[in-house]
């Protein structure tokens, strides 16, 4: 197993939960190098850090994967180790493994971890990325096996969140709405390239369709491209059509939260 792990939290960076994490890792694995994907995923907010771990995998080094993002924290919940794609990834079983691991093409194992021996003498029941999470992810990196971790588990039980829909339909694109960044940044379920199917390019404008209401957005290069205070579409860093405000909040103008429905036609 590769030395590199990846840790993914809601954690915030005011206290020092990050920190003890690093440091049990580090008291285990002092081989093991740590890559923080991220810590201010909105507490509780599964879909956002499913979202990010699946988009930032594809530039991550092959390695144990560990996202901890649980708004269930402290009642009966499963912690599971999945393989795919040469990774392992670990978390607890509400989702927010499941569209990275579709990413990595799909589960070939997965296990209930329940091997005491891997964890700290004493867990918290409401501190499980430090005490369980933590030092199994470190027992990995010194070579003990995904297996060693507790019994198999049908990949079928895992929690997988509903896949992000997306569809091109009577000469519009419609999907949802995937995150919404801390800018306020709206990012979609369509692609770039669904847009270009329906004939849009660069300078276009666009018609976004929220219920009855319609809001014609100009689809451009980067939010900087229209003045302060101006709504733009633009493909963000994952191919996925965003939308943002220079210098404001996009999901509070338009009134997107997470998962919202949205419809997009070429501008007329």
């Amino acid at each position: 197993m590769s030395s590199v792990i990846t840790l993914l939290t809601d954690y915030g960076l005011e206290d020092g939960f990050v920190a003890a994490c690093h440091g049990v890792i580090a008291g285990i694995a002092p081989q093991a190098r740590i890559i923080d994907v991220g810590h201010l995923v909105p507490a509780g907010d599964v879909r956002r850090g499913a979202a990010i771990l699946a988009q930032t995998l594809p530039y991550l080094p092959a390695g144990v994967h560990l996202a901890v993002v649980d708004p269930a924290v402290g009642v009966n919940r499963r912690a599971v180790a999945v393989e795919a794609g040469g990774r392992v990834f670990l978390g607890p079983d509400n989702g927010i493994l499941s569209w990275a691991v579709r990413a990595a093409g799909g589960a070939e194992a997965a296990y209930e971890i329940t091997n005491k021996d891997l964890f700290l003498a004493s867990v918290s029941p409401t501190f499980p990325g430090r005490d369980l999470f933590a030092p199994v992810a470190a027992h990995l990196c010194t070579g003990r096996a995904a297996a060693d971790v507790g019994p198999p588990m049908p990949v079928q039980r895992l929690v997988t969140l509903p896949a992000p829909t997306c569809r091109l339909r009577d000469g519009a694109a419609e999907g949802e709405v995937m995150s919404v960044d801390r800018h306020g940044n709206v990012q979609l379920s369509i692609t770039a390239s669904d847009l270009a199917e329906l004939g849009v390019k660069l300078g276009d404008t666009i018609v976004v369709w929220l219920g009855r209401r319609q809001v014609a957005v100009p689809f451009r290069e980067t939010f900087t491209a229209v003045p302060p205070g101006d709504l733009v579409a633009f493909a963000d860093s994952a191919g996925l059509v965003a939308m943002a405000i220079n210098a404001g909040d996009a999901a509070e103008r338009l009134g997107l939260p997470p998962g919202a429905h949205v419809r997009l036609s070429p501008g007329r």
